[in-house]
């Protein structure tokens, strides 16, 4: 068995955990922000749908690595360094995809309390994304 082959399985399954995580946070706050409003007699925010919705990019991150250490396996990478690939790199991605649902579910709170801000919220949603894209670009250099 080479346990290189790990490593597509891992950078996946991680990131998509983070994701499930992640979006499952937000997704929490924002039926929480929708009822405050509700019982309110406001209108509901749609947006808060997207921010519930912006930790799963991870998992499309995840999965695009898990084919590059698919490519790197064939071209004859030393399997500790794809199963170290997959590993750390999905760890990476799914933080960064944790603590996305976590910025977004502060979001909810405050778009749903404020009805302002939108597009500050987006951008500090981006930032914390930023990390995953940055692992995935990266350990893709290193495979080549």
């Amino acid at each position: 068995m080479n346990i290189g082959l790990l490593g597509p399985a891992a950078a996946l399954c991680f990131a998509a955990m983070g994701s499930a995580f992640g979006s499952g946070i937000a997704a929490q706050s924002a039926v929480g922000a929708w009822k405050k409003r509700f019982l309110n007699d406001s209108t509901a925010p749609f947006m808060m749908v997207a921010f519930s919705g912006a930790p799963l990019t991870q998992t499309i991150y995840g999965y695009l690595l898990m084919n590059f250490i698919r490519t790197a396996a064939e071209n004859g990478v030393d399997s500790m360094v794809l199963l170290g690939a997959g590993l750390f790199g999905g760890l990476a991605m799914g933080a960064s995809a944790l603590m996305q649902g976590k910025t977004a579910a502060a979001a909810s709170d405050a778009l749903g309390a404020t009805g302002k801000g939108t597009a500050n919220y987006f951008i500090v949603i981006g930032i914390v994304e930023t990390v995953a894209l940055f692992v995935m670009v990266f350990l893709m250099l290193t495979l080549q």
